[in-house]
């Protein structure tokens, strides 16, 4: 019926909104938006991970250079909340030292990922080990379906 709209977009549809995306950026000049529309937010921190399995939920967060006893996760709502502070490691304005590149975030954060209906939040665990934070949240345990015997009632 429309020959043209058919093959407007031959491959994947999202890949050539992706492409608009990154030309709109280049013709604005927008150096901060995020890299595809599938990312999340461009400078979000800390960066995650996230995938499920059939028991848990779980989230790898990359947040190198962190206290692990200053790091808040919490689950409320549905939500899981990353929350911290990162101190700067830059010389202070009194130092004679002339800084070219600052790309290493420093300062408070709060990172907030939505979760599936069916996790356990009375059950997460949070570690922490080489820069990386690992948040694990079980999956509510559903009764399996039994079959039932019917018994003949005498009478």
């Amino acid at each position: 019926m429309f020959p043209s709209l058919a093959t407007s977009f031959p491959g994947d549809l999202l890949a050539e909104f992706d492409a608009m995306h990154r030309q709109m950026g280049r013709l604005f000049g927008l150096a901060d938006w995020p890299s595809s529309i599938r990312a999340g937010s461009w400078r979000a921190f800390p960066a995650v991970n996230m995938g499920t399995t059939e028991e848990a939920v779980e989230v790898y967060a990359f947040a190198p250079g962190l206290d692990a006893s200053k790091i808040e996760v919490s689950v409320d709502k549905g939500l899981l909340t990353i929350a911290g502070e990162r101190a700067s490691e830059l010389p202070g304005e009194d130092d004679k030292v002339d800084v070219y590149a600052n790309e290493r975030f420093a300062g408070a954060f709060k990172r907030v990922i939505g979760l599936p209906e069916d996790v356990d939040p009375s059950a997460v665990k949070a570690t922490y080990r080489n820069g990386v934070l690992r948040i694990l949240v079980p999956r509510q345990r559903h009764a399996k379906p039994r079959r039932v015997e019917v018994s003949e009632q005498a009478q």
